[in-house]
């Protein structure tokens, strides 16, 4: 059967202080642990979500800023998510592909409704129960 998951990880904002890989940039142990999580469960593509570049691939070269998805109206974030969803279509069959969430909710919130099939694995959890999550399954 064809692996068709895709793991969406959220920017972190503890970051790196120069420009460097995207998966370098983000320092916080929620992001370590959900990357380390996203390997092990050997999806088709892994991809980080940030609120300034909105889609991002694991060694894209990026500068530092401070964009958050917290500061965002809800009409910023739907284009956000919109402008999001763009990128991903341009990456993989949105129609069969099964996303898995591994960010805070304003980051999926709006973009789950635009794809078919979708798993929030720490879905209503606070970040100490993700990271509790994240180091018991992610080994």
């Amino acid at each position: 059967m064809e692996n068709n998951n895709i793991v969406l990880i959220s920017c972190s904002s503890i970051r790196a202080g120069i420009p460097c890989e995207a998966q370098l940039m983000y320092r916080s142990e929620l992001f370590k642990l959900s990357l380390k999580y996203a390997k092990s469960i050997n999806p088709f593509h892994i991809f980080i979500l940030s609120a300034k570049y909105g889609l991002l691939e694991l060694n894209e070269r990026i500068e530092p800023n401070c964009v958050t998805l917290n500061n965002m109206t809800n009409i910023e974030n739907k284009k956000w998510a919109s402008d999001v969803l763009n990128q991903l279509r341009k990456k993989v069959n949105i129609a069969t592909t099964n996303f898995i969430f591994l960010a805070f909710e304003k980051y999926w919130t709006n973009l789950i409704d635009l794809v078919e099939y979708s798993e929030i694995p720490m879905k209503g959890m606070n970040i100490g129960e993700q990271m509790q999550f994240l180091k018991d399954t992610g080994n």
